[in-house]
């Protein structure tokens, strides 16, 4: 996970995982609608399991 995708989910969440598909940025952007705190989460998470 390298510094600029940790911190472009933490100022827009959906923006940081857009590559990992359509799944997965519906999820984290409905969070981000939601709540910004679990979209930030929610892009965390899918980061760290995508690279290990």
């Amino acid at each position: 996970m390298s510094l600029f995708r940790v911190i472009l989910s933490i100022i827009f969440p959906p923006l940081a995982v857009v590559d990992q598909g359509c799944g997965s940025f519906l999820i984290v952007l409905i969070l981000t609608l939601l709540g910004w705190v679990p979209g930030v989460l929610a892009a965390l998470i899918i980061l760290n399991n995508v690279n290990n």
